[in-house]
């Protein structure tokens, strides 16, 4: 037993108890190609699931593209091919490219022309046809070709003199006045139930901006719901009647039950329902109203939580193509790499809210948080002991107040960080692991390893100092793995983890703060510099 161990850092008990984790990115309209507002939602919804499988949860993380709908058929129609192939063409060069892009290990990746999605789309919607909660009428009204949604009054405006049409508040541009014979869902006979589900469960809709307003929406009184077009046959028919294909939005949110084996495969069906969905707040009323409705009236749970998280501003506007704001993740990566796009836009907005990008800021934080912080921590550790112990790690003697407060420090730091998680905090989560990072740095700037080295009865304390800043990297490297999977894959090799210990992925996160992991006798290895300084000047 090591002296000085008698008080040390607290046990991380986890949020987690071995059960499924399902967790979900909307599935991306393929009118055009990623922008960072997209990679934005793949990133965080990866973290968390990263961060679930290595809590021993049974995780499952599905995306995909929706591929149906008018404003698809326009596009493609413009650029003289059929939708099938313009959804191809971007789902194989960009959609499923942007996934390597940003380092996305996802289970699934559906698609909404998928067959298995079309099957299970018209079982769903005949037996709500069949317990009477679809019938037809007539319906007129405002359509945002865009959102592909018909819009109330509170969602449009007029520009100062317009006498025409009004605008999308979301797309700016004149929507078009729809009046079609369509089949309608009853979506009016569940106000007072969705009521009930966000006062019993308010950790439902978050965060609190998002489910105030959802809750304000439903308390107007909800109309029923069209879920039927008949003026273009790009989408899934109509079970009952081809003559009509199905609402891109009513069929769209049936990917998250169709991907998971609903109306095929029951038993993957019920391992992994219900989900965690992570959105942009500008569909939080698709995922947070109607969605819990249909699935009421289906007979299925309802998600267990709906995450509308706010939008990456440029220029003080929404991320957006058609605005010409929209920026390719590549144009980061390929630069940054894929670590730091994850770390920087879920450390620098909090998750949840808006927030606005810049070029300038993504360049402070690399250098200042990445590349002199966290990066240069672990080279100068690195070196230490490879100069001054041959690259082995030494045992360490007993621990001083400091080096226990340390090992309390990471212990405290690591159940703070997961609690986190577990309200989908990332930014916080991050924030938390991050004091690890300036603890260390300050902690040797304090005792000064390199004075030790030099003293005759400096030995035992340097093994001691030594072994506390490299256990501290271990404890770093298990607990941003899932924000920075391959900086930290590399750390865990350089610090002799990987063959200590075994793969860093299967390193039980729950139990990072735990202290005394990487064995003395470990042997280091040489280090690349983690995030190497970017001398280019970054364009506007």
């Amino acid at each position: 037993m090591i002296a000085g161990t008698s008080r040390g850092p607290p046990r991380m008990y986890g949020m987690s108890d071995g059960s499924s984790f399902y967790i979900t990115t909307p599935v991306f309209y393929v009118n055009d190609v990623p922008h960072i507002g997209h990679a934005y939602t793949e990133v965080a919804a990866d973290v968390l699931a990263r961060w679930h499988r290595q809590s021993g949860d049974d995780t499952w993380l599905l995306t995909g593209t929706d591929e149906h709908g008018q404003k698809i058929l326009r596009t493609a129609t413009a650029n003289g091919v059929l939708p099938q192939a313009w959804a191809d063409r971007l789902v194989e060069t960009a959609w499923r490219p942007l996934l390597t892009t940003i380092n996305i290990n996802n289970d699934d990746f559906i698609r909404t022309t998928d067959e298995r999605h079309k099957a299970g789309v018209q079982k769903f919607l005949r037996k709500l046809y069949d317990d009477g909660y679809v019938y037809s009428g007539e319906y007129e009204g405002f359509y945002c070709v865009g959102c592909e949604e018909y819009k109330q009054p509170d969602d449009l405006y007029y520009e100062t003199g317009d006498a025409g049409l009004p605008l999308c508040l979301i797309h700016s541009r004149p929507v078009e006045v729809l009046k079609e014979t369509n089949y309608f869902f009853r979506l009016s006979d569940f106000a007072q139930r969705l009521l009930d589900l966000y006062e019993s469960n308010p950790d439902f809709v978050q965060p609190p901006a998002v489910r105030n307003e959802i809750i304000r929406f439903v308390r107007q009184g909800l109309a029923d719901l069209s879920i039927s077009r008949s003026s273009f046959e790009w989408g899934v028919a109509i079970p009952w009647d081809n003559t009509h294909v199905v609402y891109v939005w009513f069929e769209a949110l049936l990917n998250y039950i169709t991907a998971i084996g609903y109306g095929d495969d029951e038993q993957s069906f019920e391992r992994r329902w219900p989900a965690v969905h992570l959105v942009g707040k500008d569909i939080a009323r698709f995922h947070a109203v109607i969605w819990p409705a249909m699935l009421m009236a289906g007979g299925l749970p309802v998600p267990h939580r709906v995450f509308g998280h706010g939008w990456l501003l440029v220029g003080g506007e929404k991320m957006s193509k058609s605005k010409l704001t929209g920026i390719e993740p590549s144009q980061i990566t390929d630069t940054f790499g894929s670590d730091a796009f994850r770390y920087y836009f879920l450390r620098a907005i909090s998750f949840g809210h808006d927030g606005s990008f810049s070029w300038e800021d993504l360049s402070a934080r690399y250098h200042a948080e990445l590349a002199n912080g966290f990066g240069n921590l672990a080279s100068r550790v690195l070196a230490m002991v490879t100069r001054y112990f041959d690259g082995r790690v030494r045992e360490p003697t007993t621990y001083s107040a400091a080096d226990l407060a340390v090992q309390v420090m990471v212990g405290e730091a690591a159940v703070a960080a997961n609690a986190a998680m577990g309200r989908l905090a990332i930014h916080e989560a991050i924030a938390t692991v991050w004091t690890i990072v300036d603890e260390l740095n300050g902690y040797i700037t304090v005792h000064e390893p390199w004075v030790l080295a030099k003293r005759e009865d400096g030995h035992d304390r340097l093994a001691t100092v030594l072994y506390t800043v490299i256990e501290g990297l271990r404890a770093l490297a298990v607990l941003l793995s899932p924000v920075m999977p391959i900086a930290t894959q590399k750390l865990w090799v350089a610090i002799g983890a990987e063959s200590a210990l075994g793969a860093l992925t299967k390193q039980n996160i729950l139990s990072a703060g735990e202290w005394g992991q990487l064995p003395p006798g470990a042997t280091v290895g040489v280090l690349e510099a983690l995030f190497p300084r970017i001398e280019v000047e970054v364009a506007e």
